[in-house]
């Protein structure tokens, strides 16, 4: 067994203990939609959400997820030594098509060689029995991580960021996911407008409560083009110093349960389209300085854990 010598349970090792080699996950994107952003809940998506929807542009290109995977393997394999990889299904909703195309998209993904699983990033109000059911089947041989995006617990926040569900909707999601060999994973985001810490440190404890398998932990970052971006430039929303970030993302890791896969402790902005904060984009130095101040806490993951 691999050990980090982090004081959280990063996704890297976790993999590398399951898998006995180096797995990495490549971004796919299959050219999905997005309720919040086709009509069905609105047409303006999330306030923070512009037109890409953290989409890599591949599908517009014209390459197949066959191609996706094949050319993301060479570079990854290149750069990380990988052996292994997961097919990441991040742009948009993923879960958001009829069955008869997810499934085909998830079985071309399947069938592409050394690919061990599933990423599939999605919404809490995207997901459906049968949905779920043929996630499950795949689950029998494959890793199969089914990722909700949630943001906060609070549904005032939720409202103001125009995120077209509530809590309660997330959490009867994730109970509709358990004990079908699904993992879950939630996103969260740090900084929103009008949450301080302990609005955040209680949307960790739900997490924790949730018995959820994984976290992504992003920091709420401006981008161009954005309704984030008008109440930014307006003086109506001010971003977290770096500093701030660290100290709560912190705060965060000590009250989650030490079981819970730390998949992401930052977000990765596009340099050309973000507007603030300018400190994102040196993701090693934030990291580093989390790393730095869970030394100097002498902390860990889990430390202040709560149970109910």
């Amino acid at each position: 067994m691999t050990i980090s010598h982090l004081r959280y349970t990063d996704f890297n090792t976790w993999l590398r203990n399951k898998y006995g080699c180096r797995v990495q996950k490549i971004t796919v994107d299959a050219g999905m939609s997005c309720p919040n952003r086709d009509g069905s809940i609105s047409t303006s998506g999330c306030i923070f959400c512009n037109s890409r929807g953290s989409g890599s542009g591949a599908y517009k290109k014209g390459l197949t997820v066959f191609q996706q995977l094949s050319n993301g393997k060479v570079k990854l394999a290149k750069r990380y030594k990988a052996k292994k990889f997961i097919a990441y299904f991040q742009s948009y909703s993923n879960t958001y098509a009829p069955l008869e195309k997810l499934s085909a998209l998830y079985e071309e993904a399947l069938a592409v060689d050394d690919i061990v699983g599933l990423s599939i990033g999605t919404r809490p109000d995207c997901v459906n029995e049968s949905i779920l059911a043929l996630l499950q089947k795949y689950a029998e041989n494959y890793l199969i991580w089914l990722e909700y995006g949630l943001q906060s617990i609070h549904d005032k926040t939720l409202t103001f960021i125009n995120r077209g569900h509530n809590f309660r909707c997330f959490e009867d999601a994730v109970g509709k996911s358990k004990n079908r060999g699904i993992k879950i994973c939630a996103h969260v985001i740090l900084g929103l407008p009008d949450e301080n810490r302990q609005d955040m440190l209680d949307t960790a404890k739900a997490m924790a409560d949730l018995e959820i398998d994984g976290i992504k932990i992003h920091l709420l970052y401006v981008v161009k083009g954005t309704p984030l971006a008008h109440l930014y430039n307006t003086q109506q929303y001010k971003c977290l110093e770096q500093r701030q970030y660290t100290d709560i993302v912190c705060d965060f890791l000590e009250r989650l349960p030490p079981e819970i896969v730390i998949q992401r402790l930052t977000g990765e902005p596009h340099a050309a389209e973000l507007v603030a904060p300018l400190w994102s984009l040196n993701k090693a130095e934030t990291l580093f300085l989390i790393h730095t101040e869970m030394d100097k806490r002498d902390s860990w993951q889990g430390k202040f854990r709560i149970r109910q």
